[in-house]
């Protein structure tokens, strides 16, 4: 059964998908020791301190103290880079770092390198609020993620809203339903026993509805990540987290 077009709810209504989990795994995903994503954290701590060239600078070596210098950053991501007037998530922004200051080849997206070094990054903002722009510069980005949750796509011709807004609590295939907020990610969910990106489940979900997947990192899903990052203004930063 299709689900009906709902109202999209009001950001004091939306929640976070720890929300959804039971009470085990949200215990388990706070718990260092029994949420398997902080080993790709720990990798991404490791990464972060080596030099990538014997004559080469690590990222420790500008950001010496990335528990202060870096904390909040993570929840300020999408952003608009001023420079090239390009959006940028986290992942983009230390594939930027690494080819302009460590004159280094992008790690890849979905690469475990690019995995481990986002989670690292994402985790110092854990239980920060998100904050990212939406207006100015960054508002063509918004609209476009805006519309493409609105959008009904694929043979089965369901937009993102009727799931994440008009059937939220209700199950689908073992797992219920959020408001599809991505604040957990890079994440580790039991159904990939693995880390994944946000793209990597948003494409997951294009896939659901036979719809076109694009690639990771691609303009359409940045401007999706946006736009939910926009509706979850406010909820905490839960890298890494934990999903089904």
């Amino acid at each position: 059964m299709l689900a009906t077009l709902a109202a999209a709810p009001a950001l004091s209504e939306i929640k976070s998908g720890t929300d959804f989990l039971s009470p085990d795994m949200r215990r388990q995903q706070a718990d260092e020791n029994r949420n398997p994503a902080f080993f790709w954290v720990e990798q991404g701590r490791e990464l972060f301190s080596r030099k990538p060239a014997p004559d080469g600078q690590a990222c420790s070596g500008c950001h010496a103290d990335p528990q202060q210098s870096l904390r909040g950053t993570a929840a300020h991501y999408p952003q608009v880079d001023a420079a090239s007037g390009k959006l940028l998530n986290l992942e983009g922004r230390i594939e930027q770092c690494r080819g302009e200051r460590q004159g280094q080849p992008a790690f890849g997206y979905e690469s475990p390198e690019l995995l481990a070094m986002t989670a690292y990054v994402a985790s110092l903002s854990r239980g920060v609020p998100v904050e990212v722009k939406t207006d100015g510069a960054a508002k063509p980005y918004f609209e476009a993620g805006k519309a493409f949750f609105e959008r009904r796509q694929g043979q089965l011709n369901l937009s993102c809203q009727q799931c994440h807004d008009g059937m939220v609590g209700q199950k689908l295939r073992g797992d219920t339903i959020s408001h599809g907020a991505g604040t957990g990610y890079p994440a580790y969910r039991l159904e990939w026993n693995d880390v994944g990106s946000l793209h990597r489940r948003l494409r997951a979900c294009s896939l659901g509805v036979r719809a076109t997947q694009f690639d990771y990192g691609s303009p359409e899903y940045l401007a999706l990540e946006l736009y939910l990052a926009g509706r979850a203004k406010g909820l905490p930063v839960e890298t890494p987290g934990m999903r089904r």
